[in-house]
């Protein structure tokens, strides 16, 4: 069966002239499938009968099947436990900003990274997600919703780029103006720290903003949660994040996690404040780890992340605390997976 999803235009019309079909018809398809999000043959009416026949015999959509479906209490986090056909599943997250909606999408089944505060990571990398299986989740909200979609966040399950090369494929194709249209400026890919493929990216010439996950300000700290900090010392990956800024010009954000005991030290935040001074107009996002069952960790009181905070601003930074819109829907990386996991086993 010939994959529809995920083709470029181009690719598309080659499809259709190979096999002796009019090369306007993909365009059309086009808009069935990322306008008016249809995905059964049959009801795209704008097609001949033969041609609609052609489709269903030769062609597919692979669309992953909604398991579970979660929606915060004020309705603007809604979180996608998603299946693929060999089975294997994801999660997606749309958050409805006042600047508009913001898709977080995954990039692996699973993950490889091992990050003790993450829950996608339990069960180690299963696959790298493809081009096609990436802009699904984002056609699955646009369809959900009836409404553009603003923002893509590649931030969910899976190292973005250790998968570089479908990554990239799929957030050059939402790009596309045929498809979603999308600004590279409205697109974020949030890394652990994988190093020669920051250089990469650089090199692209896209100006698609970098988020690292930062979590630590010493490579011992950062070893101790985050195992590829013994592959990639912490002077060495700041290194690369400052080349993507020269070549980009991209404002580089830092996610730090905060978890009481580990990496929240009023002296941390002091060496925080620092590396933040070193990268002109960065921004730095602090967030609570999402404590729960699966993840026996804490986040510090009130009072202490607003020290915290006061402290990393007192050196010209800008700083925020991650407004912590998921926490009912376990909208943090992979809990929702876990749980839904939990539950089968338990015959719930």
């Amino acid at each position: 069966m010939i994959e529809l999803l995920g083709k470029s235009l181009p690719q598309l019309q080659e499809i259709f002239v190979t096999h002796k079909i009019q090369k306007f018809r993909a365009k059309q398809l086009m808009d069935y499938i990322y306008h008016r999000y249809v995905f059964d043959f049959d009801k795209m009416e704008q097609f001949p009968k033969n041609l609609r026949t052609w489709l269903t015999e030769n062609c597919i959509i692979s669309m992953p099947k909604v398991i579970t479906e979660s929606v915060s209490p004020d309705g603007k986090t809604r979180k996608l436990l998603l299946e693929f056909s060999d089975t294997s599943r994801v999660e997606a997250v749309l958050m409805q900003q006042h600047y508009g909606n913001s898709v977080c999408v995954s990039s692996q089944v699973g993950c490889a990274m091992g990050c003790i505060f993450c829950a996608s990571t339990q069960g180690g990398l299963y696959r790298d997600l493809e081009a096609h299986e990436i802009v699904a989740q984002v056609v699955l909200f646009g369809a959900a919703i009836n409404e553009d979609i603003h923002s893509i966040v590649v931030m969910g399950a899976g190292e973005p780029l250790q998968n570089y090369d479908n990554v990239l494929n799929a957030l050059k194709l939402m790009h596309d103006e045929e498809i979603f249209n999308i600004s590279y400026r409205k697109m974020t890919i949030s890394t652990c720290g994988w190093v020669p493929n920051i250089y990469r990216l650089a090199e692209e010439g896209i100006p698609i903003t970098l988020a690292l996950s930062l979590h630590a300000t010493t490579s011992e700290t950062r070893r101790s949660i985050m195992p590829i900090g013994a592959k990639y010392a912490l002077p060495e990956v700041l290194e690369a994040v400052k080349a993507h800024y020269e070549k980009t010009q991209r404002r580089v954000t830092f996610e730090y996690i905060l978890i009481e005991g580990v990496n929240v030290s009023l002296e941390e935040a002091h060496q925080l404040g620092k590396i933040g001074k070193e990268f002109p107009n960065c921004h730095i996002n602090l967030i609570p780890v999402n404590g729960n069952e699966h993840i026996d960790l804490y986040k510090p009181n009130n009072k202490h992340m607003s020290t915290f905070k006061e402290i990393v601003e007192s050196y010209g930074v800008s700083v925020t605390i991650r407004k912590e819109m998921g926490d009912a829907i376990q909208a943090a990386c992979g809990q929702l997976k876990a749980g839904h996991a939990q539950k089968e086993e338990n015959h719930e």
